[in-house]
C-alpha cells in the first residue's frame, strides 16, 4: 500500500462489481461469517440494495483503490447508508486487503489519521496492527501518544509513554511537549512534571517548548514562585528563554499583581535580544489596568510604539476598560480616538460603557459634552445596539448643557427604537423644555404615552400658567388626575 491517498477511496457500484479474485474471495469468506444475519434494505441515491451487518466492502459495491487523502476516505464512511460502527469495520477490512506491507506504512496511515483528528478511526487502526504482523516502533508509541492526547484520555497517553520507555524507545521532543502540554492545559501540573521527571530519568531533558508549557501551567494555577525558579534552571541548563518564556512568565507576575516585575522582565528579554510580541504586551496592560494603574498601561504602549509593535485590537480594548474603570476618562477619550483612527472597531457593549462614563463627566466637564455626542453619533451611523441607560445619561447630558433640541431629538429616537424612557430622564427633559419656554414641546413629549412622575407634571402646569394657557393647563391637570397623580401646582 502507498500513501498520499487518492480522493476517490469510496465508489458506490451496481452489486455485480465484485468480479475481482479478491473481491469473491473476501464475500465467499464474509458470507460464511454472516449467513445468519438479518439483512435490511438501504436506500442510496434513487436505488437500493440489500446488505448484511458487517458486510464486505465489495458487497456494498466499494472500490478501494491504493491512494486516496485521509479526510475523503471519514467523509465517505460518514456519508454511507450504514451505521458508523459498521463503515469502521468495513474500512479496516479493506485496509487489510490493501497489504500494509511495513511499520512505516503503517505510522504515515496512522498519523494521517490523527492529524486529520478521525481519532476512532486511527485507534481501530491500531487496534489490528498485530493482524498485519508489525511491531510498533517509537514513531508509533509517538502518535499514539498524540492521539490520546487529542482525544483528552491523558491516562492512556502517560501508560503509552512508560510503554514505550519500558521497550527502550526513546519519545521525541515533539512527543513529550504534547504530552506535557495536554497535562499543563487541565491543570494537572503533578503528572506534567512526572512525564518529564520520567523521561529525565532516561537521560531526555526538556526543550524551551517543554518548559514554557510548564511555566505556562504553573502560572495558571497560580505557582508563579515556582515557575520563577524554573526560568534559573532553564538558564543553568543553558537553555535560552524565548519570547513564549518571558510571555508565560509575566502573565503570571502580572495576574498575582507583580507588574512592575513583569516590566523588568521584558527589559531583560530586550537586553538579550529578544523582541517582544504583541501578546507580550497585552499581558502587561492586562496587569497594570487590574492593579488600578492604567495610566502606566498608557507608558507601556509608548514603549510599544518605540519597539515597532504594532497595537491591535486587544490592546486598545484592554487599556480602554481600564481607563473607564478607574475614572481616568479624558485619556480614554484620547485612547478611543487613537483606536478608532487605527481602523479597529470597539464592541457594543464597551462603547455603551464608555458613552456613558463620559456622559456623567460632562456634568462637571462641559468641554467633553461634544465628544460624548460625536461619540453617540457615530454609534447611531454604525448601527450599534445603543441601551436605555446610554440614551437616558445623554439626554440628561445634552440637557445639562442647554443643548434642549438635541435631547428631545434624541428622546424622541429612543421612544421610536421602543425604549421606555426612565421617569428622571423625563423629568430633566421637562424640565429642560420648560425652562427654554417651550410648553408645547412638551405637551408632546406627554403625548407620547410615557408614564410622568408628579414633578414633571408639576412643571408642565407652572409653564402653561406662566403662558397664559390655562385651558392646556386644566387638561394636563385633569390627564394627571387620570393617572392616579395629584399634581401639587393648580391651574390658575
Amino acid at each position: 500500500m502507498r500513501l498520499a491517498l487518492r480522493p476517490s477511496f469510496l465508489t458506490t457500484l451496481p452489486l455485480s462489481s465484485t468480479d475481482t479474485p479478491f473481491g469473491a474471495n473476501f464475500i465467499e469468506a464474509n458470507d460464511r461469517r454472516s449467513a445468519n444475519k438479518r439483512p435490511h434494505s438501504v436506500c442510496n441515491g434513487g436505488f437500493s440494495f440489500n446488505h448484511h451487518v458487517h458486510a464486505s466492502p465489495f458487497k456494498l459495491g466499494i472500490q478501494i483503490p491504493t491512494r486516496m487523502t485521509i479526510q475523503n476516505v471519514a467523509d465517505r464512511i460518514k456519508s454511507l447508508p450504514i451505521p458508523s460502527e459498521e463503515g469502521t469495520e468495513i474500512f479496516i477490512m479493506s485496509q487489510k486487503s490493501c497489504e500494509i506491507q511495513n511499520i512505516c506504512e503503517f505510522n504515515d496511515l496512522f498519523m494521517e489519521f490523527v492529524s486529520e483528528d478521525e481519532l476512532d478511526l486511527a485507534l481501530k487502526l491500531l487496534s489490528n496492527l498485530t493482524s498485519y504482523g508489525l511491531v510498533p516502533n517509537s514513531r508509533t508509541f509517538s502518535i499514539m501518544i498524540r492521539c490520546y492526547c487529542k482525544k483528552g484520555d491523558l491516562d492512556n497517553a502517560a501508560r503509552v509513554l512508560g510503554q514505550m520507555l519500558g521497550r527502550g524507545c526513546n519519545p521525541n521532543d515533539a512527543t513529550i511537549t504534547v504530552l506535557v502540554n495536554a497535562f499543563c492545559k487541565r491543570g494537572k501540573m503533578q503528572k506534567a512534571l512526572e512525564m518529564v521527571e520520567l523521561v529525565g530519568r532516561n537521560g531526555r531533558k526538556p526543550t524551551v517548548q517543554a518548559y514554557n508549557c510548564l511555566l505556562k501551567g504553573l502560572c495558571y494555577v497560580g505557582r508563579v514562585e515556582e515557575a520563577c525558579e524554573m526560568v534559573t534552571e532553564m538558564k543553568k541548563d543553558s537553555l535560552i528563554p524565548d519570547i513564549y518564556t518571558y510571555t508565560a512568565l509575566m502573565d503570571g507576575l502580572c495576574k498575582v499583581g507583580r507588574s512592575d516585575e513583569a516590566m523588568e522582565l521584558l527589559s531583560e528579554a530586550e537586553g538579550n535580544g529578544v523582541k517582544p510580541s504583541v501578546v507580550t504586551f497585552n499581558t502587561l496592560f492586562n496587569g497594570y489596568c487590574k492593579e488600578g494603574r492604567p495610566l502606566d498601561g498608557i507608558r507601556v504602549l509608548k514603549k510599544m510604539k518605540q519597539m515597532n509593535c504594532t497595537p491591535d485590537r486587544i490592546s486598545y480594548s484592554t487599556l480602554l476598560h481600564g481607563l473607564i474603570k478607574w475614572g481616568k476618562i479624558r485619556t480614554a477619550l484620547r485612547t478611543y480616538k487613537e483606536m478608532v483612527s487605527s481602523g479597529h472597531s470597539i464592541e457594543e457593549k464597551m462603547m455603551n460603557t464608555f458613552m456613558r462614563a463620559l456622559c456623567r463627566r460632562t456634568w462637571k466637564e462641559k468641554d467633553l459634552l461634544e465628544d460624548a455626542h460625536q461619540v453617540f453619533e457615530k454609534m447611531k451611523n454604525e448601527f450599534q445596539v445603543i441601551d436605555r441607560s446610554t440614551y437616558g445619561l445623554l439626554i440628561q447630558a445634552l440637557c445639562s448643557g442647554n443643548r434642549t433640541s438635541e435631547a428631545l431629538a434624541n428622546l424622541h429616537h429612543m421612544i421610536g427604537k421602543g425604549y421606555s424612557p426612565w421617569a428622571i430622564t423625563i423629568d430633566v427633559m421637562v424640565q429642560a423644555l420648560c425652562h427654554s419656554g417651550s410648553a408645547s414641546e412638551a405637551l408632546c413629549v406627554l403625548g407620547h404615552g410615557i408614564r410622568f412622575s408628579r414633578i414633571s407634571f408639576d412643571l408642565i402646569i407652572e409653564e402653561l400658567n406662566e403662558e397664559g394657557m390655562w385651558l392646556s393647563a386644566c387638561s394636563v391637570y385633569g390627564l394627571a388626575l387620570k393617572r392616579g397623580i395629584k399634581p401639587t401646582k393648580r391651574p390658575r
